[in-house]
Formats: structure tokens, C-alpha cells, sequence
């Protein structure tokens, strides 16, 4: 589905990514993972728009998006997360999912006087849809929760909320399960491959935390100082000499499976 050609992102004379060359196939899970300044969010940047590339090039599903800006891509069903999620504090849980789809009546002036009928009935179906995501991530108890009032675990859960409210083909997440409990990080795994296999959405996701990498990723890709070092199943990445002894640690080779 994405396919990153030779990608460069320089910084003055720094190299944050240096010609790094990758695939994510339609319908899998992707790891990205490897050491602080790896270059993988700003790769992120790069393949989501926020960023345009110095050299290289993007394509989604045969077509290049490279240099597109992000609510372009947006259209597209190309959608991103943040570590720190950006939620809207004083709104309630519910409503941040309601703004999300675009181009709704009650956006425009002329629509507010004139076509209210149209406005309540689409405020209704997604109100309607609102509740279905939110029964769907098992917060549906939070719906009338300002926001801000969340957990980080709850807050995470609530960007991959957004995502469903449009038609996302591709979703990015970056470190989604940083700062989490394990029992909601948990939940987030549960979502994600529920999403993956019941509603074909393809992720690809940073992550640190290399035992969720390897209950739902496949493939893995690590990068090191701006390049792919590998890629493969999370058993071939932690037999991986290189990887382990240079990026990840001598520790992780000898760690028990839980």
C-alpha cells in the first residue's frame, strides 16, 4: 500500500532520514522500531505530509503522495497519531469524535439557516456512530467525559476512536502504548487487531515496547541512524545480531518469552 523510495530528510547538515527504502503491504500490522533519533517519526512526518522530503518519494496504493499536505492525505484515508495525544480538553469524549469527519452541513453559514432539518440528521448518525466506535474501544462509559479528564491510555484509545469515524485505509500510530498501563495497553493491542482483521484498516506503529511489537506486528522494520538495518518477523529481528548488539541491547537476545 506505501512504498518509501530512497526518502532523505536533512536538517541543515543533519540526516534524520538518510535514504531509507521500505514497504508497508495492504493489510498488515508494520512495526517500525530502533533506537531515540532513529529517524522514524520524522519518517513519519515525512510519509504523513507534515514534513516534506529533501529528496525521495511516497506512493499510497500506486499513487504519489509525496510532499502532500496532511489534510490531503486525510481524504485519502491516510490518518496519523501522536505520542502525546491532541485531544479538545473542554469537549466531551463524544463530541471530539463528532468533529471529526469533514465537510458537515452545520459547517457553513447558509446550512445553519435553511437546511437544519439536514443538520440534526446528520448530528443524529453521528451521534449514533460516535456510540458504535466508542462500544467498540470499551469507553463507551467515558462518553460524556470531558476529555481532558482522561487517561493517557484512555487518551490514546480516543485517537484511534478518530480514526474510525472516517474511512481510514492506513492508520500511522506513533508509541501509542507510551506511558500506558498495561491493562489499557492491552486493550489498545485488542482494538488494533480487531480493527485489522474485522475491518481491514493496515497500520503501521512505533513502539518501544518490543513484546506488543510482538504480539501484533509482522513485519518489523528497524531503522538506525535514518536507514532501514532490517526487516522481519520479530523472531528473526531478535536473533538479529547486528540489531541486537548495536540497537536494542545484548539483553533482549537472552530475555525469556513471557
Amino acid at each position: 500500500m506505501i512504498v518509501v523510495e530512497d526518502v532523505h530528510k536533512h536538517f541543515g547538515g543533519f540526516h534524520a532520514v538518510d535514504g531509507a527504502t521500505l514497504e508497508i503491504a495492504e493489510g498488515s500490522i508494520t512495526g517500525l522500531v530502533g533506537p531515540n533519533g532513529a529517524g522514524k517519526t520524522t519518517l513519519f512526518n515525512v510519509i504523513a505530509g507534515v514534513l516534506p522530503p529533501t529528496s525521495g518519494r511516497v506512493t499510497m496504493a500506486g499513487e504519489d503522495i509525496t510532499g502532500l499536505p496532511p489534510h490531503a492525505l486525510f481524504h485519502k484515508g491516510l490518518l496519523r497519531t501522536f505520542q502525546i495525544a491532541h485531544e479538545f480538553s473542554s469537549m466531551t469524549v463524544r463530541e471530539n469524535l463528532m468533529m471529526v469527519p469533514p465537510r458537515q452541513s452545520g459547517e457553513t453559514l447558509w446550512n445553519a439557516w435553511f437546511h437544519r432539518a439536514r443538520i440534526r440528521q446528520e448530528e443524529a448518525d453521528l451521534l449514533k456512530k460516535a456510540d458504535e466506535v466508542l462500544e467498540f474501544l470499551t469507553i463507551d462509559h467515558l462518553k460524556d467525559e470531558k476529555a481532558g479528564n482522561l487517561s493517557g491510555g484512555q487518551k490514546k484509545l480516543l485517537e484511534l476512536g478518530r480514526t474510525m469515524m472516517v474511512d481510514a485505509r492506513i492508520v500511522f500510530l506513533d508509541e501509542v502504548g507510551a506511558g500506558v498501563n498495561r491493562t489499557l495497553l492491552n486493550t489498545i493491542g485488542d482494538a488494533i487487531l480487531r480493527l485489522n482483521k474485522e475491518r481491514g484498516y493496515t497500520f503501521c506503529m512505533i513502539e518501544h515496547d518490543m513484546d506488543f511489537i510482538g504480539r501484533l506486528c509482522d513485519p518489523v522494520i528497524v531503522m538506525a541512524e535514518g536507514k532501514v538495518l532490517a526487516e522481519g518477523t520479530i523472531d528473526e529481528i531478535k536473533s538479529n545480531e547486528e540489531v541486537i548488539e548495536a540497537y536494542l541491547g545484548t539483553g533482549l537476545k537472552n530475555k525469556e518469552p513471557a
